[in-house]
């Protein structure tokens, strides 16, 4: 008799354990390529931000979900001077970091977190400044090394960042991925260990999803942060499962192998919001897609020869065929869903006699050979950059313009880029913080030549109108300098500015609560499944 029950008893333990296992939720994130990285201090791209800051790591302030608008992050609040040049913040007490098999941490977060993750970036004597090829991007991108004038700890619980001129962005800004907060003392140990590159390629932040490895190509895995400062997530366990192929994102989201996709086939998005099987849900993007005319390059250097591109493109073809009902045409490098957009300014029509006498007084009558660089990935902005480059392709024919098609590997793309390598190429861009200069500075800033103002395009008139919008707190007056700033460009047209897509996010029937953000990005906190 007492073996029964002894029995009885292990059965009901072993059926309460299953009971719980079975109520533990997994979300599965179908997502079209392997990211970058997973240190957000290093890379610049989206993919590579889901997969790190957005699951991992927080920020002193960040943004609500699903919105713009700034709420406290990993400081409770914070004062400002009255010149505008001092920030002090006063940070959350009892939030903890990650653990991994490298390192288990001693203490709680701290001020000394908030300076190492700004100093790293900062200070090019900073030991970890070099650690792993750091260049840095989006810092520099930001123009943070000539804003910031210093970070200090004050106390534990207090750190003061004093800029050295105003800068109306800079709150939003330190709601950007790139600084995120990393652990001080998981630095500290990988560096006495001799394998500071660990803090990079194993990351630990206090986020609400704690890495839980990488198999390349393949998955990332996540567990739920038990300890998270902000309370459990719902989801025990998320998963991201590489699968290039959009068709094939889809097929395993019908099957209900994947619970969420990204950057679905335009050509799908008919059957989808047709679909009973899925949930899809769609809202304007803050992006743009756009052709880089590198100005340093003949005979890209003149502007008749641009404008003459601009007048040889019919964007309202490549709406139709690449984006399928999914864009609208751009006419400004700012998206209309952001403040700050100039509605007065006239694109510039698809008018191939135009382009030709443009080309005919630019000293080409028969127009000239141009390589057309051919993003090698979907993002948000554009959903097909191949076929959008093959109309290109085919609309400047029309004017004489030969264009060869060349494309590489992302990393070397951007890479080639960066060093002033392309003719013209296609590009897209999801603003990060909801302020017109997030758009205009970085894409086309006379300090990001040899960033990520890959038009390498510099002008005096263009650069002064931002450097005053910047240290202005009224926004109505920031918006007017902006208006102006965009006239500039359109004249000049250092782009061909091509689109503004729709972002569509498909899902599975049984998630809840997820909310798109306008960034582009995807964040899991909050999200349910049932």
């Amino acid at each position: 008799m007492k073996l029964t029950t002894k029995l009885s008893l292990t059965a009901l333990a072993l059926s309460v354990t299953s009971l719980a296992q079975a109520a533990e939720t997994t979300f599965i994130n179908c997502t079209s390529r392997s990211p970058s990285g997973f240190s957000p201090a290093l890379v610049m791209d989206g993919i590579s931000y889901n997969a790190s800051s957005q699951q991992i790591y927080n920020r002193l302030v960040e943004f609500k979900r699903g919105s713009t608008e700034i709420e406290p992050g990993l400081a409770e609040n914070w004062e400002i001077s009255d010149d505008g040049l001092t920030y002090t913040f006063h940070l959350r007490k009892g939030v903890k970091f990650h653990s991994n098999k490298e390192f288990t941490p001693s203490r709680e977060f701290n001020a000394d977190d908030v300076v190492f993750s700004f100093q790293r970036q900062l200070d090019k004597n900073h030991p970890y400044h070099k650690v792993s090829n750091g260049t840095y991007p989006y810092f520099n991108a930001m123009k943070f090394p000539s804003l910031l004038k210093s970070v200090e700890k004050v106390d534990d619980h207090t750190v003061k960042i004093t800029l050295n001129q105003q800068d109306a962005t800079f709150l939003a800004s330190l709601g950007m991925d790139f600084i995120s907060i990393y652990s001080a003392e998981y630095a500290d140990k990988m560096l006495a260990a001799g394998k500071p590159e660990t803090i990079d390629s194993q990351p630990i932040g206090t986020g609400p999803f704690v890495f839980a490895g990488y198999q390349v190509d393949q998955a990332i895995r996540y567990l739920a942060n038990k300890d998270y400062w902000k309370g459990k997530a719902p989801i025990d366990r998320l998963i991201f499962s590489i699968t290039p192929d959009a068709s094939a994102r889809y097929a395993k989201l019908q099957t209900g192998a994947c619970d969420m996709m990204d950057f679905p086939n335009a050509s799908d998005l008919a059957a989808m919001k047709e679909d009973k099987k899925i949930q899809l849900m769609s809202q304007e993007g803050l992006n743009v897609a756009y052709v880089a005319l590198n100005v340093e390059k003949k005979p890209l250097d003149n502007v008749k020869v641009r404008q003459a591109l601009n007048y040889a493109t019919d964007k309202q073809t490549i709406i139709q065929a690449v984006y399928q009902g999914a864009g609208i045409p751009a006419k400004n490098p700012l998206p209309p869903t952001i403040w700050g957009y100039n509605d007065k300014i006239e694109d510039y029509p698809f008018d191939l006699e135009k382009a030709k006498q443009l080309l005919t007084e630019a000293g080409y009558p028969d127009g000239f050979e141009i390589e057309l660089w051919v993003q090698p990935v979907v993002r948000n902005s554009n959903p097909n950059p191949r076929r959008m480059s093959e109309i290109l392709q085919a609309d400047w024919a029309k004017i004489g313009v030969k264009a060869k098609l060349v494309t590489y590997e992302w990393g070397d793309y951007i890479k080639r880029t960066k060093a002033g390598e392309l003719g013209a190429g296609t590009y897209g861009w999801s603003g990060d913080n909801g302020d017109p200069d997030n758009f205009l500075s970085p894409l086309l800033g006379c300090s990001n030549i040899g960033n990520s103002n890959y038009a390498r395009w510099c002008n005096q008139d263009y650069q002064g109108l931002l450097d005053k919008a910047i240290g202005l707190s009224d926004k109505n007056e920031r918006a007017k300098l902006y208006e102006q700033a965009q006239v500039i460009v359109k004249e000049q047209a250092p782009w061909v500015t091509i689109a503004h897509s729709v972002t569509y996010t498909p899902l599975s029937l049984r998630v809840r609560d997820y909310k798109q953000s306008p960034f582009g990005y995807s964040s899991f906190y909050g999200v349910r499944v049932e």
